[in-house]
């Protein structure tokens, strides 16, 4: 029996994000990865591995590291890339990234990935060409995201496509909203 509160038929049950192994319940879209991470405690603070070339996750060299940041509340979404793969590792902040598959041949087209990762909660974030993805900062401080992509930035001929976040064709094109 319902118990009789007002508005008990409008809640909604809440799913868990992960399983009982701490496994992401959400279905991955095809080429994207992600590596948690799990800081070592030592006397002076922590460390915290960023990447591998032993990681599965690193399959191409790492070529250019830059660090990007976000202001708090600020979001920066959509890009996509069409050669270079991304791989993002927050440092500081709590964000939350998107990712949409609109690859129309893809076996997981329509599909939405969000992760939500901080200096708490590191992960690497690998995110193949031609997926929109872009992130919010969520957290309360300036946050800072080190990529590590597969290709350099070239300057003449930026491998960087944008579709403003809050433009109509987003909003048709990408089902998140901020």
């Amino acid at each position: 029996m319902k118990p009789n509160i007002i508005g008990i038929d409008k809640l909604l049950q809440k799913q868990s994000a992960v399983s009982k192994s701490k496994e992401l319940q959400q279905k991955q879209i095809d080429g994207v990865s992600i590596k948690f991470i799990r800081p070592v405690c030592h006397e002076d603070g922590t460390l915290a591995e960023i990447a591998r070339i032993d990681w599965t996750e690193i399959v191409n060299p790492i070529v250019h590291v830059h660090v990007t940041t976000t202001q708090a509340g600020r979001i920066r979404a959509w890009g996509l890339h069409q050669n270079s793969t991304d791989r993002l590792f927050v440092v500081k902040g709590l964000v939350s990234i998107v990712v949409y598959d609109g690859r129309m041949d893809s076996p997981t087209y329509g599909l939405l990935n969000e992760f939500k990762v901080s200096e708490r909660n590191p992960a690497l974030l690998v995110i193949p060409p031609n997926l929109y993805h872009g992130w919010k900062n969520i957290g309360t401080d300036e946050a800072f995201i080190i990529n590590m992509p597969t290709s350099m930035y070239n300057y003449e001929k930026p491998d960087a496509l944008d579709l403003p976040y809050d433009s109509d064709d987003a909003i048709a094109t990408v089902p998140h909203r901020w």
